[in-house]
């Protein structure tokens, strides 16, 4: 009788995966239900998710500013969807760890998704006249490149590629640039209004925006906060300190652009 093939084995381990999920943090794992949410709505074809909720120039208003926070949880199908996740996660649940999941909160779905949409809106819609929608959680990931790159030059001011000695606050623009050649429908625009906006939270430009750590433990102490929700990061437990640590454009018509990690998926998201 024949002995059958040893099958290969895998390239990770399925065990490092499942207990990596299972100790991320709240607000990073709410952020991913949410994107899981509106991608399984999207697969309807009664509402079009992506034309609701995607930041599209000439539909804000008074009664749309929700498109300000809804874009980044949008996305443009199932790969646009897997490759913003497989970006987001670490930097977001490292974000997390460092600030704890009230500052998460507040700075999320707050500045952290209007500054980069105000930008890109100025700079699209009143310096270009185009009405290009985005949509994609790679904004966030790009944002977050740019907090950790300015970070990261206080310590280790280049890198080198061969003889070539390059800033590291540069690195997300490279991966801006990069993301838009190589990914299809990426906005570089989105990206980049990311990348700025995360470069003034890593010089510490938006620590105004943070809400005061004596208000966050009063929260945390009155709502029993700790206690009554599993992976709840309080204030009083981050990792490091308190302030440690997108879109893409769819050139065809009104079709939302995709965000995507590398700083481009117009898919901040195709609206089709």
């Amino acid at each position: 009788m024949a002995t059958p093939a040893a099958l290969p084995p895998l390239p990770f381990n399925p065990s490092r995966v499942r207990s990596y999920i299972l100790r991320l943090p709240l607000f990073t794992r709410l952020v991913l239900l949410a994107i899981l949410a509106f991608w399984i709505l999207e697969l309807q074809t009664i509402w079009s998710v992506v034309r609701w909720g995607s930041l599209t120039p000439d539909e804000i208003g008074l009664g749309s500013m929700y498109r300000l926070n809804t874009y980044p949880f949008i996305h443009m199908g199932f790969f646009h969807t897997l490759l913003n996740v497989f970006a987001l996660t670490p930097l977001l649940e490292r974000f997390e760890a460092e600030h704890g999941t009230l500052t998460s909160l507040a700075l999320f779905i707050g500045p952290l998704s209007t500054l980069p949409a105000g930008l890109y809106l100025l700079v699209e819609k009143v310096l270009l006249h185009r009405n290009t929608p985005v949509v994609g959680a790679s904004v966030w990931a790009f944002l977050l490149l740019g907090s950790e790159a300015v970070r990261t030059f206080k310590s280790h001011p280049y890198f080198s590629i061969g003889s070539y000695k390059i800033p590291t606050w540069t690195s997300p623009l490279l991966a801006c640039i990069f993301a838009s050649v190589l990914i299809p429908n990426t906005s570089f625009l989105g990206h980049l209004c990311a990348v700025l906006v995360g470069y003034l939270l890593g010089l510490g430009y938006l620590k105004v925006f943070v809400p005061p750590e004596k208000i966050l433990r009063w929260i945390e102490g009155k709502l029993n906060l700790l206690g009554r929700l599993p992976h709840y990061v309080s204030v009083d437990q981050k990792t490091y300190g308190r302030y440690g640590v997108l879109p893409s454009t769819n050139p065809v018509g009104d079709r939302p652009t995709p965000l995507s990690y590398l700083g481009s998926t117009q898919r901040l998201g195709s609206s089709e």
